[in-house]
């Protein structure tokens, strides 16, 4: 029998990727390529402009 007739197709074998770790590449990826936000005006103190007045 000639040695091309004994060989059988094996499907490709590649090393496995769980799907908790492809989630967590997606959203790494997600916060990686997201700009950080603008910063928000401090609502706890309050400014010269509004309100505050010096003691005579």
């Amino acid at each position: 029998m000639p040695a091309s007739e004994n060989k059988v197709q094996q499907p490709y074998v590649v090393a496995g990727v769980s799907m908790r770790d492809l989630l967590a590449a997606g959203v790494a990826a997600n916060v990686i390529s997201t700009p950080p936000r603008v910063p928000e005006p401090e609502a706890g103190r309050p400014s010269a402009e509004h309100g505050h007045r010096e003691a005579a």
